[in-house]
């Protein structure tokens, strides 16, 4: 699932079912649709699985404060496989530095990858026929999947 957070600075977090937690990459432009296109990814802090539905707005609280909606859901699916074509848990994945996945959600559809890099993470799209250098979601799909409200209709909640 991908939440929207309107944190310190607005960023979208992508968040993969791993052994029973979801593992969560900040994403501060958004998953791409652009195969040439490489998104900063923050690896975070693990979260619980509860955290897969939560909209609404937390003042300073344990995950940060601000609005927050999700604004995609779905499944995925690793893909990540070693040299030997032998497929990789996504836990090993994540520790080796490489997972590779499909998504299938409301809004994203296709394969993406995470990516370490000496500092941070990269959030790459796979070529693939869900590419479209030319589409922006975040732009063109505000709305969350389940409340239907923006982040900042979200937020005007709170007040």
């Amino acid at each position: 699932m991908v939440q929207l957070h309107d944190a310190r600075r607005r960023h979208y977090d992508v968040r993969l079912e791993v052994d029973g937690v979801l593992k969560s990459w900040a994403v501060p432009l958004g998953p791409s649709l652009d195969p040439v296109v490489k998104r900063l990814a923050v690896f975070t802090t693990d979260h619980a699985l509860e955290y897969a539905t939560y909209e609404g707005v937390h003042a300073e609280a344990k995950y940060g404060s601000g609005a927050v909606i999700v604004w995609d859901a779905g499944v995925y699916t690793n893909l990540t496989r070693d040299k030997q074509r032998r497929l990789v848990e996504p836990a090993d994945a994540i520790e080796r530095g490489h997972l590779k996945f499909r998504l299938r959600g409301v809004k994203l559809d296709g394969t993406w990858a995470f990516t370490r890099t000496d500092r941070d993470w990269l959030m790459v799209k796979v070529r693939d026929e869900s590419a479209d250098p030319l589409l922006d979601l975040t732009a063109t799909e505000p709305r969350s999947v389940l409340s239907g409200l923006t982040i900042d209709e979200m937020a005007a909640t709170a007040t």
